[in-house]
């Protein structure tokens, strides 16, 4: 199977999604982040999304990507062969419920990769006024694809910065991951695949068992950062991105890790990874917090 770079630009067909407060309390329940900016609405005080709620939203879209994208000749049958490979959240204000978001996306980018071609979605959300809430891209790895041509738009998204020589981890927090997680995570987000809730669907495609939403494991890290680095205010979280390395199975122990702290232009620098009972889950972790 072959994908071209030139479909870099392709658009996708808009979506539309209503915020409603029960979805975002959803969303931190599942990942039992109890941060009174997700729950207290005592007193008229308005609540908010959780930072990673934003990719609730474009599942819709990447759930069924083969009918957003707007080419027909965009061969659909390679979209198979993809697993979740890099993510990457650009925050301008938090997500409320209430919002009624218009959610855009194009192919931003197609490169070739030692095990296949990674490509990559950007997604942006507006608000009623046009004003951008978030923008997303979202990577995939299709293995075992060509990528024809040299790669397109790589330079086009977003870039973090390194962590530099590797450091002893600044502190760790230890979060069981129980069996039933994968289950309540699927039915609190509604971000659904069968690999994560279907034993005998993951072990046909060849996985041991059922794994955890990657998702899932890059919220509960955004939880730790937020309560210990940024004061409980993830408003003030601004970037969020990783790389996915590995599989979570339930049960067992994931280990959120902070390994570099660096000031920079009034704000910080966060430097992160995430280890499994089987080795590294996640890795190139980056936060970026506004001081």
């Amino acid at each position: 199977m072959k994908l071209d770079s030139s479909f870099v630009g392709t658009p996708l067909k808009e979506y539309r999604a209503t915020v409603d407060w029960r979805a975002t309390m959803n969303y931190a329940a599942a990942i039992d982040d109890e941060n009174p900016l997700y729950f207290d609405d005592e007193g008229g005080k308005a609540v908010i999304a959780p930072p990673m709620f934003a990719v609730a939203l474009t599942w819709p879209i990447s759930e069924r990507i083969w009918e957003f994208i707007e080419d027909e000749s965009f061969p659909t049958d390679i979209i198979k062969t993809q697993v979740h490979y890099t993510e990457h959240l650009a925050f301008h204000r938090p997500v409320r419920p209430g919002d009624e978001l218009t959610i855009k996306g194009r192919v931003a980018a197609i490169l070739p990769h030692r095990a296949g071609t990674v490509t990559v979605i950007r997604f942006d959300a507006l608000d009623r006024d046009g004003q951008p809430v978030f923008t997303e891209h979202i990577g995939a790895m299709m293995r075992g694809v060509e990528c024809v041509g040299e790669g397109r738009g790589g330079k086009d998204i977003p870039l973090v910065p390194s962590p530099g020589d590797d450091a002893p981890a600044r502190w760790e927090r230890v979060i069981r991951i129980d069996r039933m997680r994968p289950f309540v995570y699927d039915g609190c987000t509604n971000i659904r695949f069968p690999i994560h809730t279907s034993v005998a669907f993951a072990r046909m495609v060849g996985l041991p068992d059922i794994i955890l939403q990657g998702t899932a494991t890059l919220a509960y890290a955004a939880r730790e950062l937020a309560d210990r680095e940024a004061g409980g205010d993830s408003r003030t979280i601004k970037e969020l991105s990783c790389r996915f390395t590995g599989m979570v199975v339930p049960p067992g122990d994931i280990r959120v890790r902070l390994t570099a702290r660096r000031d920079r232009g009034g704000g910080v620098d966060l430097f992160f990874e995430v280890h499994g009972d089987g080795g590294r889950v996640l890795s190139n972790g980056y936060a970026r917090v506004a001081g």
